[in-house]
């Protein structure tokens, strides 16, 4: 299966889960910046958790299926359609060879993902097709996808199997009845984030840590898929004092001289000087990576044991979740009213 790129779009790379174990040489770990919605994306269309997806960023991408393709789509809300119809998110969906899908303007959220069933076929570097841009490597020659890119997908008898069984054989394409939505929206452009302290939390100012998590902050336009940048209360040491350079990992909240914090996301340094006064729980993760600049967000203090339970708690809840999808999929495909 292929698929052409018609337009660019703002932002769009290929990425899976990122390139672990090469943080001592300097090379991030990249990957999806919402996880939740990657996985879900590759479970819809019978893929494992770990296959390569297209990450879209807000608007403008369009492409043309070169052959029948099972398709899911998830995440932000960027009005995609296809035919001149809106085409259903957070389901399995067969496009016919030919049809071009188009994704128009956000409506909610700042990064939707597309898996094809077998998955992006793309050469593995250093563990992993994740596009890291910064470095030039993985997904497709290390860039941005640009119109006129022909990508491959892996093989899929699941594919096939849905074709066939497809009523509506003229249609640009059949969506299932049924939706693996999410019961509780995450994607706000206001966000509750919840913390734990971060290694220097003690050295900011008490006055700091109030404003903190009191005050709202604002995601600025320059926020990237290296980290979120954001405008709000500012915050200040007890004293001035210099910090050897030490391991972060995404959600990590530094605070350098401007007092303005930073949250580091999924293309972030390996090594970090900065102060850090907090540590994003990994299960709100998916909600920052949704805001869009001009979102806001406000800080709400938990404890290590609490941002355990809660990653325990979602961890439970995807593997139900996961299993209800592969029931469904083994119940075949019958087109949407």
């Amino acid at each position: 299966m292929s698929i052409e790129v018609l337009k660019r779009g703002l932002l769009t790379t290929v990425q899976d889960m990122g390139r672990t174990g090469y943080g001592k040489y300097g090379v991030s770990t990249s990957g999806a910046m919402d996880g939740y919605a990657y996985k879900l994306a590759n479970w819809l269309v019978g893929n494992s958790g770990s296959e390569a997806v297209l990450e879209l960023t807000w608007s403008g991408f369009s492409l043309r299926f070169l052959q029948d393709s099972l398709v899911s789509i998830t995440g932000a809300d960027l009005s995609p359609e296809c035919g001149g119809l809106t085409v259903p998110m957070w389901r399995p969906v067969l496009f016919r060879e030919g049809s071009e899908l188009a994704f128009r303007r956000p409506v909610s959220g700042s990064r939707s993902y597309l898996a094809i069933s077998g998955g992006i076929d793309v050469p593995v570097v250093m563990g992993s097709k994740s596009t890291y841009i910064r470095a030039g490597i993985g997904g497709l020659n290390g860039r941005a996808l640009e119109s006129g890119d022909i990508l491959h997908a892996g093989k899929s008898g699941r594919t096939a199997e849905f074709s066939s069984a497809c009523q509506q054989k003229d249609a640009p394409f059949q969506a299932v009845r049924w939706s693996a939505a999410p019961r509780r929206p995450y994607i706000q452009a206001n966000q509750i984030v919840r913390v734990t302290h971060g290694r220097q939390f003690a050295d900011f100012r008490s006055e700091s840590i109030d404003q903190f998590y009191q005050g709202v902050y604002t995601v600025k336009p320059e926020s990237d898929r290296m980290g979120f940048r954001l405008s709000g209360p500012t915050l200040a040491l007890e004293a001035p004092k210099e910090y050897i350079s030490e391991g972060v990992v995404s959600g990590t909240v530094q605070v350098p001289a401007d007092g303005q914090p930073i949250i580091l996301m999924a293309d972030r340094q390996t090594l970090g000087g900065y102060p850090k006064i907090a540590q994003v729980a990994t299960v709100d993760l998916p909600r920052i990576a949704q805001l869009a600049p001009g979102g806001s967000l406000r800080f709400l203090e938990i404890t290590p044991s609490e941002s355990e339970m809660l990653y325990m708690q979602q961890v439970q809840a995807m593997r139900a979740l996961q299993c209800m999808i592969n029931c469904k999929l083994k119940e075949g495909f019958h087109d949407e009213d």
